[in-house]
């Protein structure tokens, strides 16, 4: 590194004496990904679940009623439950969460794959632990006067995308010396994307001992008044189930687009996931394959919820083999398109 790195613009001479040195001149990547409890137990399941769920983005109602259901029902209740779902998928080694393992590893090959000094990969949770705040700091501490912030989201949401950057503009409303921010956008139908979805679909189901007579792509849903709000979500769900049936030559009967992990009564995107995996059951469909191309890293929500809660209602209900289709994750075809998501939004700066 050379001066000019640690000391940009008037050399040291010129500055108050005792000033620190200052490192610049750095560019850093931030991974971010929804979000983890830092254990199983009830009140860290508590914190997390109150910072999530209190988000305005993620519950637009801010009625005196919800905020009654919210303080007194579902913060004395949920984190037990959701405490005993995470705890069947912990990573044990580790002692976190599989999300947290995948999204740090996720960082980790990235910058061993980029192999520039210059360039500084972190990762970041936007609910839980390492906070978005903390690692924008972190990045800044070490000299990059540039940022590029990448959501793990491929299909844009409010309640996804656009709170990760409200939080990174809340830390960057704290720093003196902010750096300059880009955000990736979402990549629903990149083709390096579709591509990575499509052969891992493909590699996936070579290596079941069945056919499946459907395979569902199940999203995660957001509620429908968000949709009739504008967000353009299920537009982008849409199109991404779209481009999987023509890259891999399915009908709407053989691939189905389904929302999953709805919560409360209001109504939700639809098919929902659970539903539609009885009904098939209940039709006589035996063999069963979901896929979650929402997610760019296996989480709760596919590893217990669509591996074991929906695998047992469609067991439940007459069908007989079942399949989750493993994310992206850090394979090579994960890291092949977030490499590709990166090194297109550095153009410019690199």
């Amino acid at each position: 590194m050379t001066k000019s790195d640690l000391f940009p613009g008037p050399s040291p001479e010129h500055w108050p004496k005792n000033h620190p040195p200052v490192r610049a001149g750095r560019i850093g990547v931030l991974l971010v990904n929804l979000g983890t409890p830092d254990a199983t137990d009830f009140w860290s399941m508590r914190r997390y679940l109150r910072q999530f769920l209190s988000d305005p983005r993620v519950i637009e109602d801010n009625s005196l009623l919800w905020k009654l259901v919210f303080n007194g029902i579902i913060l004395t209740t949920r984190p037990r439950a959701k405490g005993r779902d995470y705890d069947a998928i912990w990573n044990r080694e580790r002692d976190e969460s599989p999300l947290k393992t995948i999204t740090r590893s996720q960082a980790e090959k990235l910058a061993a794959a980029l192999g520039s000094a210059r360039i500084v990969v972190d990762w970041a949770m936007r609910y839980g632990n390492p906070s978005i705040g903390s690692r924008i700091a972190a990045l800044a501490e070490q000299g990059c006067e540039r940022l590029l912030l990448v959501p793990l989201y491929p299909q844009y949401a409010a309640a996804t995308t656009a709170t990760v950057c409200d939080e990174a503009f809340r830390q960057l409303m704290t720093m003196r010396w902010q750096p300059t921010l880009r955000v990736a956008p979402p990549y629903h139908d990149d083709p390096v994307y579709i591509g990575a979805v499509a052969a891992s679909l493909k590699d996936a189901l070579a290596k079941l001992p069945f056919a499946p007579d459907v395979i569902l792509v199940s999203f995660h849903g957001i509620p429908r008044d968000y949709f009739d709000k504008g967000d353009p979500y299920h537009c982008h769900c849409a199109k991404t189930a779209r481009l999987l049936r023509e890259a891999l030559g399915y009908d709407e009967n053989r691939l189905r687009m389904t929302f999953q992990s709805r919560f409360g009564r209001a109504e939700w995107l639809q098919p929902y996931t659970d539903k539609t995996v009885e009904a098939l059951a209940r039709s006589g469909v035996k063999n069963l394959a979901v896929i979650t191309p929402g997610f760019a890293a296996d989480c709760l929500e596919t590893l217990e919820e669509i591996a074991v809660e929906n695998a047992d209602i469609f067991r439940r209900h007459g069908g007989r083999n079942f399949a989750a289709i493993p994310c992206l994750n850090d394979s090579e075809a994960g890291m092949t398109v977030i490499r590709h998501l990166v090194a297109r939004e550095l153009a410019g700066w690199v």
